[in-house]
């Protein structure tokens, strides 16, 4: 139905062009306006119609073609669209408006030549080449406008009174970090300066995940976004959502480190193997386990302490316990008191990136403790 309608119209566009067609045609041709005025008005009337049955018969022919053409056109802009980052749509959008509004500006004295059509023909390149022009170098310059869009937030947060002296060095958050959801505490305690990044492409992972079909990686997603939801709403920390992408690169882990490099700041995670990557490259990271690892309580070995051994450990004989704060007790001799509580005297303490491990023995079998 939607074709017809298309076929229709441009066969009435076929007949307007045919008659404009003949019309400069005759203008161009001269014809004598003898006695017999009558013929003279019936040769051009017939040349009129001829011209436009002409061109609405020769529109209505291709038009099967054109259509084709124009629907093969618009789904070619879908997809491209539906490819692009809504920031780039927007931004070209922009520009496109600014070089036609520049183009419609050079047009009003180009449109006072006095040689027929030449006016207009230029005036359409303008509003081509400019569109054009506006619409690519709106995108290849997204960064700069991003950052003057930066410069304005940062200067109306100046004049505000904050408790934040400064920005500092910024801060790369992980995906993991995020749906850890310790970083809201910790940037509530003001331990950590602004401004946090939040790549574009790690919001992109938590939408996906929040998406997932798996209730649990659903969940953590749904997490994940109402953590930065709160640190947006709750604290006085800047946040900026950065949209460098790295299109070259696959891994979300080496963007996030190749966005820190250039941003010259750190990347705050909980992730172990990215902490490690991190080092190689060079890249400074805040490692929220490390941190946890680091406000807990010194243990030293001689000191006692009553755990209560919950399972068998991985080497003969072992009991595997636990403090409140998640530190794992590993107790030599202690797989036959599974199920009870002990005093144990430490060892020795083993520390990591990964977190604490404390080693002990059973002060006495004659001092377990019911």
């Amino acid at each position: 139905m939607v074709n017809k309608i298309i076929r229709g119209l441009l066969t009435i566009a076929g007949l307007v062009l045919g008659y404009q067609a003949m019309y400069y045609a005759l203008r161009l041709i001269p014809i004598e306006e003898t006695i017999n005025m009558d013929l003279t008005y019936t040769i051009r009337i017939t040349a009129y119609i001829v011209g436009a049955i002409i061109g609405g018969l020769i529109l209505f022919l291709f038009s099967p073609k054109i259509i084709n053409k124009g629907w093969q056109s618009t789904f070619t802009v879908e997809k491209s669209l539906e490819r692009m980052p809504i920031n780039e749509i927007i931004l070209g959008a922009f520009g496109l408006i600014i070089g036609l509004v520049i183009a419609s500006l050079i047009s009003i004295p180009i449109n006072n030549i006095p040689i027929p059509w030449v006016g207009n023909i230029i005036s359409l390149i303008f509003y081509i080449v400019l569109g054009y022009l506006g619409i690519n170098l709106a995108i290849k310059k997204r960064d700069d406008i991003t950052n003057l869009s930066n410069v304005f937030k940062r200067s109306n947060r100046e004049n505000k009174p904050s408790k934040h002296s400064g920005h500092g060095i910024p801060k790369v958050l992980d995906t993991s970090v995020i749906i850890d959801g310790r970083i809201f505490d910790i940037c509530k305690t003001e331990f950590v300066e602004g401004p946090l990044i939040i790549p574009h492409f790690v919001l992109e992972e938590l939408r996906h995940i929040a998406d997932s079909s798996d209730a649990l990686k659903r969940n953590r997603g749904r997490r994940g976004l109402d953590i930065l939801n709160k640190i947006q709403k709750e604290l006085e920390i800047p946040v900026e959502i950065s949209e460098k992408d790295f299109p070259n690169i696959a891994e979300v882990d080496s963007k996030l480190l190749k966005l820190a490099q250039l941003l010259h700041g750190k990347v705050i995670t909980n992730d172990y193997n990215l902490n490690k990557v991190a080092e190689f490259q060079g890249v400074s990271v805040l490692n929220i386990n490390e941190l946890a690892n680091a406000v807990k309580p010194v243990v030293l070995p001689g000191e006692e302490m009553i755990v209560q051994v919950i399972k068998d450990g991985k080497e003969s004989g072992q009991g595997i316990a636990y403090l409140d704060d998640g530190t794992m007790i590993v107790v030599d001799g202690g797989r036959k008191y599974v199920g009870e509580t002990i005093d144990v005297i430490v060892t020795s303490v083993l520390q990591t990136a990964a977190g604490r491990m404390i080693f002990a023995k059973p002060k006495s079998a004659s001092e377990k403790v019911s």
